[in-house]
């Protein structure tokens, strides 16, 4: 059968088609095939095919966005890209608040942060940053063989106006590096037999934030370090403040230079000082007078006013009595000693241990209250009844020193404040590839730690932040960084971006943090 043409009209216009009829044996019938010819013009087929241009065009590239919302606002507000500057170039600056936000984000050795940074909003808004790994490494040791962490935090004070309330605080980084100067064993804070760099830090509590911070030998104590840190605060033109402080710092050496330097402070005695002694025993007398009964927080409290001699020096305190603590740290206290006891009894001693050894190994902080001997290679052990009485007699009760304008419940709520450090120190140790940090150089560690006090800030005041903005009830700060990492931004060919559509819970957190990007 012969082909022919036929005209289809549609929508007004006229259109050719070829129609070839074939038998189809199936059906028994004669059937048609179309095929389209074009479109006539002038009598004449112009073929005219359909070319839908997409709505959106392919995307180039995928940037991590969501996340990075939050710390650049607070880089913006506390102006740490013009801070950094001061001392830096402009990229050199950038590079050290990526990696800054690297430790924040998602925290990578330095050999994988040049790729890492290629995939987030930092590469298109701050482009061809110099993070190579040896870059990097130059940068580290260029910051540690300076003193720009002084005329950082010089510059950083100035800027957010510290004052008021202070908190000091000293922690130790271990490290396996057999090359480092400052590594020297001292007293560590994390039971680890290594040789160790102690790091001071203050924080300014109303601003939330670490101002400054300071590097020592592993050997040295913690009340060596206060009076090096009252010069650097002066000379820094910091004046005006209440320095809250843990009991490592406690020495009459302190106490006279604070009182010296006219300086607020709150601190809690340490029981070696005799006074201490004579005054806690005095305390558990009185202390339960109906007249002493406050409520603190809605729990009811007793409290009096103490003091001390240190030197030559009468200081003021408030003692306390917190039964809800007495109760924590009975049932704390009475549950490790429980476990130490069945744990020592099921030692089986072999003739080449050292007893004794095994017995301060295993008992630690329990072994000032038991007694020890060994039969049939097995420890005996008994409960010093009166080291039990006395520790228990003490729980709850507690003493703060303090010079200033402070009552009671004032002086109780600025000392408690002081977890804000110990927050950011365990962020520091936990998070940022501190211990071990595994360096070579003097300089690098120096640089590095600086790197994680730049992060150390913007955290702490991200911390801030939720806590004001109430998101703390419901997210973490990881828990917030994996919601709004999903929030990615699409660079197209033509060099549009298109901003991905955020889901509920990513409008929530940027509303209450006030972004409106």
């Amino acid at each position: 059968m012969k082909p022919f043409t036929r005209v289809k009209v549609i929508k007004g216009n006229e259109y050719l088609y070829e129609i070839t009829p074939y038998y189809d044996p199936v059906e028994k019938k004669i059937r048609q095939k179309s095929k389209y010819l074009g479109k006539l013009v002038n009598d004449q087929p112009i073929k005219v095919r359909s070319q839908k241009k997409p709505l959106i065009s392919i995307p180039e590239k995928v940037l991590s966005y969501g996340e990075y919302l939050p710390l650049l606002k607070i880089v913006e507000e506390l102006k740490l890209d013009l801070l950094l500057s001061k001392s830096f170039s402009e990229k050199q600056a950038w590079s050290i608040l990526t990696l800054a936000m690297n430790h924040i984000i998602k925290p990578l050795a330095y050999d994988h942060i040049e790729d890492w940074y290629e995939g987030t909003v930092l590469s298109k808004d701050h482009p061809e940053l110099p993070l190579s790994s040896q870059s990097i490494s130059n940068l580290l040791d260029s910051i540690g063989n300076s003193a720009v962490h002084i005329d950082f935090s010089k510059s950083l004070i100035k800027e957010v106006c510290t004052s008021n309330t202070l908190i000091y605080d000293i922690t130790s980084i271990s490290t396996y590096s057999q090359m480092i100067s400052l590594l020297e064993y001292g007293y560590n804070r994390d039971n680890l037999d290594l040789p160790q760099i102690n790091f001071s830090m203050i924080v300014d509590k109303e601003k939330g934030i670490p101002v400054m911070y300071d590097l020592y030998p592993g050997s040295i104590s913690d009340v060596t370090t206060l009076k090096n840190t009252i010069k650097k605060l002066q000379e820094e033109g910091v004046h005006d403040y209440t320095l809250i402080m843990d009991k490592g710092f406690i020495s009459t050496a302190n106490i006279e230079s604070l009182v010296s330097n006219d300086l607020s402070f709150i601190v809690p005695p340490s029981q070696t000082i005799k006074s201490v002694k004579e005054k806690t025993s005095e305390i558990h007398k009185t202390i339960y007078d109906p007249q002493n009964l406050n409520v603190y927080e809605g729990e009811p409290i007793f409290t009096m006013q103490v003091d001390i001699n240190v030197g030559e020096l009468n200081v003021k305190g408030y003692a306390y009595y917190d039964q809800k603590r007495e109760h924590q740290e009975r049932n704390s206290f009475f549950k490790g000693l429980h476990a130490t006891l069945e744990m020592l009894e099921k030692v089986d001693l072999r003739r080449w241990m050292d007893p004794k050894m095994v017995f301060i190994s295993l008992a630690k902080r329990y072994a000032s209250y038991l007694t020890w001997k060994v039969k049939d290679n097995k420890f005996e052990i008994k409960v010093k009844k009166n080291a039990v009485s006395q520790r228990v007699n003490k729980m709850g009760k507690f003493i703060l020193l303090y010079r200033g304008n402070l009552e009671w419940d004032e002086c109780l709520s600025l000392y408690r404040s002081k977890d804000i450090v110990e927050k950011g120190f365990y962020f520091l140790k936990n998070y940022i590839e501190v211990p071990p940090a595994n360096v070579k150089k003097n300089s690098t560690l120096k640089g590095h730690l600086f790197i994680c006090f730049v992060s150390l800030i913007i955290r702490m005041k991200l911390m801030k932040e939720m806590k004001e903005a109430k998101l703390n009830k419901k997210f973490s700060v990881e828990s917030l960084i994996v919601q709004l990492e999903k929030n990615k931004i699409l660079l197209l060919s033509e060099g549009e971006q298109i901003v991905m559509e955020r889901t509920k819970k990513q409008k929530e957190i940027l509303d209450a943090l006030g972004i409106c990007a």
